[in-house]
């Protein structure tokens, strides 16, 4: 519908204005805390016996008899010890 010059127009209005509304943006930034921790460190010493074996070595000669031959079953003899 196309408005008719005889129409009536209201005029334009006062602007009307609300309380301010408060809109809170928080930011989080990193702060860096130094926190210290001690740590105490404590060298305890333990004597564990580890075998060493040792070997002891006794040298003993002995001299045997002769080796002598017999001619009865084709062998060698032997003295004893």
């Amino acid at each position: 519908m196309y408005p008719h010059p005889h129409c009536f127009h209201c005029p334009p209005a006062d602007p009307v204005y609300t309380d301010p509304t408060v809109v809170v943006q928080d930011y989080y930034h990193p702060q860096i805390v130094p926190v210290v921790h001690t740590v105490q460190i404590v060298k305890r010493h333990h004597c564990v016996p580890v075998p060493k074996h040792i070997c002891n070595y006794v040298v003993k000669e002995e001299y045997a008899a002769p080796v002598t031959t017999s001619m009865r079953r084709g062998g060698v003899t032997r003295g004893r010890r």
